[in-house]
């Protein structure tokens, strides 16, 4: 064995060692056939608000213009499925994602940790680490590395777990074996789309960012347009209709991540709680959660937009 594949057997074996369920690794290239799709969902407006998406355009295309001399690109997925899913028909809900801790501040310490491991093995490299925090475009690299593929609903699907998981990526100037793509497994299926609400899937494989529930209750600073009234569905922070319906679901496994798990108090919630939900309470609840991105009053608008029937 080369030492090359030597050191792409020790990360992946490194990853799995940190918690992640899968890993694969590409090579660091433009990103060719993702770029006209992106320039046309740009300029068709459907990011919305998210101005950021239409920032670093050539940096979210080309890894090597983030990290100078890449070559490879490391894709990793934790699985955050939890035991069990508190969304239930009459009351508010919130995304699986946000149960439990914000999961930038749990995995990115565990990249950091497989880059020393690397560092040990072959000396000083030049490299960064992402977590959903910079222009990378991780379900194309994901879908490159081999973990999966990029579903009708725009996530990475994987025959396996389903897609419940986040991504991660660590982008470095060291040259690996390289995983190839795997072949899409949606078919005729189209759950995703007939499922949506808010009509937020109006093609195949394209979302529109600014119909998603998931948009309109987190990325949305301004009010919520009155067009989605009666449509929310009872979701007041993100969304989780296009995974819920998704049948490679199915196979979703629990999480093993203590931090993912809910706030005790947090599965008894019912609407009247939600609706009388204090500072205080907030604080408590979602305590280093994703949820805090809204603040209270971002929650509160969204619960009284819910109500709207």
């Amino acid at each position: 064995m080369s030492n090359q594949s030597k050191l792409t057997q020790f990360i992946k074996n490194k990853a799995s060692e940190e918690g992640f369920q899968a890993c694969g690794i590409a090579r660091a290239e433009f990103l060719e056939e993702e770029a006209p799709k992106l320039e046309k969902w740009l300029n068709q407006g459907m990011h919305g608000e998210m101005a950021y998406m239409a920032n670093h355009f050539d940096k979210r295309l080309d890894p090597r213009k983030l990290v100078d001399g890449a070559k490879s690109v490391i894709s990793l997925v934790y699985n955050y499925f939890p035991e069990k899913d508190l969304a239930e028909e009459g009351n508010y809900k919130i995304a699986k994602y946000a149960y439990g801790k914000d999961y930038h501040y749990i995995i990115k310490p565990k990249l950091k940790t497989i880059l020393n491991e690397i560092i040990d093995q072959v000396g000083e490299v030049n490299a960064r680490v992402f977590v959903d925090s910079a222009p990378v475009h991780e379900r194309a690299w994901a879908a490159k590395s081999g973990l999966g593929w990029v579903g009708k609903n725009s996530l990475l699907l994987n025959k396996q777990m389903g897609s419940f998981f986040f991504l991660a990526e660590i982008i470095l100037d060291v040259e690996l074996d390289y995983d190839g793509p795997v072949t899409d497994h949606c078919g005729t299926c189209r759950r995703c789309m007939d499922a949506c609400p808010t009509d937020a899937i109006p093609e195949p494989y394209v979302v529109d960012g600014s119909r998603c529930i998931s948009y309109l209750t987190i990325e949305l600073r301004n009010e919520i347009p009155a067009e989605f009234e009666g449509k929310m569905a009872d979701w007041v922070f993100g969304c989780d209709i296009c995974q819920d319906v998704c049948p490679w679901n199915r196979f979703s496994k629990s999480h093993q991540e203590p931090a993912f798990d809910p706030h005790e108090q947090l599965p008894d919630m019912k609407k009247s709680d939600w609706e009388e939900i204090s500072e205080e309470l907030f604080r408590e609840l979602f305590k280093g959660s994703a949820v805090k991105r809204t603040k209270l009053s971002g929650l509160q608008r969204n619960i009284n937009f819910a109500k709207k029937k």
